[in-house]
């Protein structure tokens, strides 16, 4: 079986493209597609194994990844990966930053290292890589860049780290956007809501109990998939979003509009959703359910 992808099959053929957290959930299916439509996969994660293991299945479908283990915190380790990619594939056409990482919280129980470590993953991190990419090579040859952001238009209770570190990424998007197109570089971001991907077993105690029934809180009355958001991602990447840049996509089943005082309806069959990744799995905290 391959991916699935609603986009023809050479649409990046000959390029490369960084998938940052690409070891697992929403970018290891948006490696996996990027690879399956021809382009070069640069997968960067800190953990190796997880890289390989993702690498590994790229090859067996037919695609074409490489892995470079890096902590995209470090100044210094960022400006070190985006040379060598240079060095070893040429120049970058796409990056994806998708790599980020939380944990559920009041605001009155985080610690600043906890804040700090949240901000620099998810905002710093992902500036660190957009930077270097430019710097090293889209300034020079023009390039997409897409952003991972979440659903934190209404505040972010439970995970205000997080929140105000997309929060962040909209806005450095919006900036980099203005500021890099001159070079042919577009910058664009995607806001995923709730998505059926490997990160929400990560989750333990209230807050795991709760996301069975998340579905219920979606005007669409369903949770959304991992292929959903990397066909976003591939589209804004692709030359038919040639004139958008500075634009956050939401991916959320339109939960993050209207409130309370509006009821959702009692729930109608939900809409069809969309999967095209032929190795996508169920995340064991929702498998009760079917």
């Amino acid at each position: 079986m391959a991916f699935d992808s609603i986009f023809k099959a050479d649409l990046f053929q000959g390029q490369t493209v960084i998938v940052t957290g690409g070891g697992s959930g929403i970018g290891r299916c948006t490696a996996h597609e990027l690879a399956a439509l021809g382009a070069t996969v640069i997968l960067v994660g800190r953990k190796p194994e997880k890289l390989q293991k993702v690498a590994a299945e790229i090859s067996e479908d037919g695609g074409t990844a490489h892995w470079l283990a890096c902590d995209i915190r470090d100044e210094d380790a960022v400006k070190a990966l985006v040379s060598q990619v240079l060095r070893e594939h040429g120049p970058i056409h796409g990056l994806v930053n998708n790599a980020g990482g939380q944990y559920p919280s009041p605001l009155a129980s985080i610690n600043q290292k906890g804040f700090e470590t949240v901000l620099r993953t998810n905002l710093v991190g992902g500036f660190l890589m957009a930077r270097e990419v430019f710097n090293q090579s889209m300034s020079k040859h023009g390039g997409a860049i897409v952003n991972m952001l979440a659903d934190m238009w209404g505040g972010m209770p439970g995970m205000g780290h997080s929140g105000a570190a997309r929060s962040g990424m909209d806005n450095f998007t919006k900036t980099a956007a203005f500021e890099w197109g001159y070079a042919g570089v577009r910058v664009n971001a995607v806001a995923p809501g709730w998505i059926a991907s490997s990160g929400m077993d990560t989750y333990e105690g209230a807050f795991k109990a709760v996301i069975p029934t998340l579905r219920e809180h979606v005007p669409l009355k369903r949770i959304g998939t991992e292929s959903e958001v990397s066909a976003a991602i591939v589209f804004l990447l692709s030359p038919a979003a040639a004139f958008i840049s500075g634009s956050t996509l939401r991916i959320d089943g339109a939960a993050s509009l209207g409130n309370r005082a509006w009821p959702l309806h009692k729930a109608q069959p939900p809409s069809e959703p969309f999967n095209g990744f032929h190795r996508a799995y169920l995340p064991d905290v929702l498998k009760a359910e079917h």
